[in-house]
């Protein structure tokens, strides 16, 4: 299923790492005292203007005329369904939350995925998700350079940059940061609007 999900999503990554997003990242960051969240989503609209099934690729076209190749994984269910001219929307959303724990709880982390697909018949599409939530360790605070290092519960360590120095003031040597991470993808196709 892991993989499932890494390909839906590497496919919308590429569509958006080859400029092929059509709307710019929609960015929030909120704050409350020892904790912050980050979110972000990007969507994509493009036209199936190529089809072959042979090696499952299909040719995807954007509003300003640029057109990205795609292979699409077996994973895929109703390939078949794709008909040249159908229209392919695709949203992706990440979020970050950093919350600071004070009380030294056990060091762990777990990961969480979902994976719905259309159902057999219809045209392709679904949605994937991941929630992956660590708690790690504060090792090490840098109040010049607002750098917080954090060891997690495989031993790798990871520097944090605060720029709140509000935030920073809070945070000692010896507490511990919850970090949630989520990333969505949500593909659907639609037939080409009739004329």
């Amino acid at each position: 299923m892991r993989n499932s999900k890494l390909i839906i999503v590497a496919t919308l990554v590429a569509l958006t790492n080859t400029g092929f997003a059509q709307t710019e990242p929609q960015v929030a960051v909120t704050s409350a005292p020892g904790k912050v969240s980050v979110t972000g989503t990007v969507k994509t609209t493009s036209t199936v203007v190529g089809i072959e099934p042979a090696t499952r690729t299909v040719w995807l076209k954007d509003a300003k005329g640029k057109v990205v190749q795609l292979v699409v994984g077996e994973e895929a269910r109703n390939f078949d369904q794709l008909k040249i001219g159908d229209v392919v929307t695709a949203e992706y959303s990440q979020a970050l939350t950093v919350t600071l724990k004070k009380g030294g709880a056990p060091l762990a982390a777990k990961e969480n995925q979902t994976l719905e697909r259309t159902p057999l018949g219809a045209k392709p599409g679904g949605t994937a998700a991941r929630e992956v939530t660590v708690v790690a360790n504060v090792t090490a605070i840098n109040t010049h350079t607002g750098v917080v290092t954090l060891k997690g519960p495989q031993g790798n360590s990871l520097d944090l940059v605060v720029q709140d120095p509000e935030q920073l003031k809070r945070i000692k040597k010896g507490d511990q940061m919850e970090v949630v991470y989520n990333e969505a993808v949500a593909i659907s196709v639609e037939p080409q609007a009739s004329k």
